[in-house]
């Protein structure tokens, strides 16, 4: 693989994602767009992309039960639809860091209803990651309790959603992409049934301007290229350099926040930033080398049998 290939996709999928955010961020501080239309707008989008990658063959298309995905669109627009609403109504920074609460929310699941065990220091990497998100909220200027509902709501709905989605694609043997391609249609119409109920009507009487309408259209296309940049990555680079990127693109969508919106931060909440950043990086560390010792042990076992 030519190393200016990855090096371009790796900057592809930085700029979209942290376009993607600020863009959004930009969409709700205005007051251009409602959030649920706005995030049934990106299912619509990324389902056409998608159509169009199945059917020059960039994936397989696969028969999938409708019962199989009822119970993942509905949490697919949980997570879409709340982590947005956090957006809208906390700080940039607040929102990357409540999203870290991701994690450790993953693994208490799976140890609860997955019994899955995970080692020592898997877990102390929780320790700075939950330290850090606490101080954060706690010195943030611009701290509201029904954004810090939104953002806890959000946490718990999407670490069940990563949960469930691991589980189904393990069950139903489809990789992201495909699993994607059917969640996208099917919860853009469950979303069409909730905007009469929850975006107020006059929302709609907003008189869009031609720059309003690109915002809008180039949010849709980022969310797109995003999912298309980051499953290229994954399958054809290393879990380092995925985790890397997620790191770089976190410091420069927090900074951007901070330009951006003139976000007032106080010192406490950027050491409450950098002690997550640094939980993080820890456990994506950890979870390597234990991926690297797992599969040199596989490797030791097929070599032993082989040997027998």
């Amino acid at each position: 693989m030519s190393p200016y290939r990855v090096g371009f996709y790796l900057i592809l999928n930085a700029v979209f994602s942290i376009t993607i955010i600020l863009l959004n961020k930009w969409i709700y501080a205005h007051g251009i767009f409602p959030n649920i239309t706005l995030s049934m707008l990106h299912f619509v989008v990324t389902f056409l992309g998608l159509h169009v990658c199945q059917k020059i063959g960039v994936f397989e298309k696969k028969t999938v039960v409708l019962d199989d995905i009822v119970i993942l669109a509905f949490s697919f627009c949980g997570f879409v639809v709340l982590t947005n609403l956090s957006l809208q109504y906390n700080s940039v920074g607040t929102f990357q860091v409540a999203k870290m609460l991701t994690t450790p929310g993953v693994v208490l699941i799976q140890s609860i209803y997955y019994r899955k065990h995970f080692s020592f220091l898997t877990v102390l990497t929780m320790v700075p990651v939950l330290v850090g998100v606490t101080v954060c909220f706690c010195y943030d200027i611009q701290l509201n309790i029904f954004g810090t509902i939104l953002a806890l709501s959000g946490v718990i709905v999407t670490s069940l959603y990563q949960v469930l989605v691991n589980s189904k694609q393990s069950e139903l043997q489809l990789d992201s992409m495909q699993l994607l391609y059917y969640q996208a249609p099917f919860s853009a119409i469950l979303l069409c049934f909730c905007i009469p109920v929850f975006e107020h009507p006059k929302t709609f009487n907003h008189v869009w301007t031609v720059q309003d309408m690109a915002m809008v259209f180039t949010s849709c296309f980022a969310a797109l290229f995003v999912n298309l940049t980051t499953y290229w990555i994954i399958g054809n680079t290393s879990p380092l350099t995925y985790n890397m990127l997620g790191h770089f693109k976190f410091v420069l969508i927090t900074m951007g926040g901070w330009y951006l919106f003139e976000e007032k931060t106080s010192v406490y909440q950027v050491v409450g930033i950098l002690m997550t950043l640094c939980g993080i990086i820890a456990y994506g560390h950890v979870k390597m080398k234990e991926g690297d010792k797992a599969r040199l042990a596989r490797t030791e076992s097929l070599n032993k049998e082989d040997t027998c």
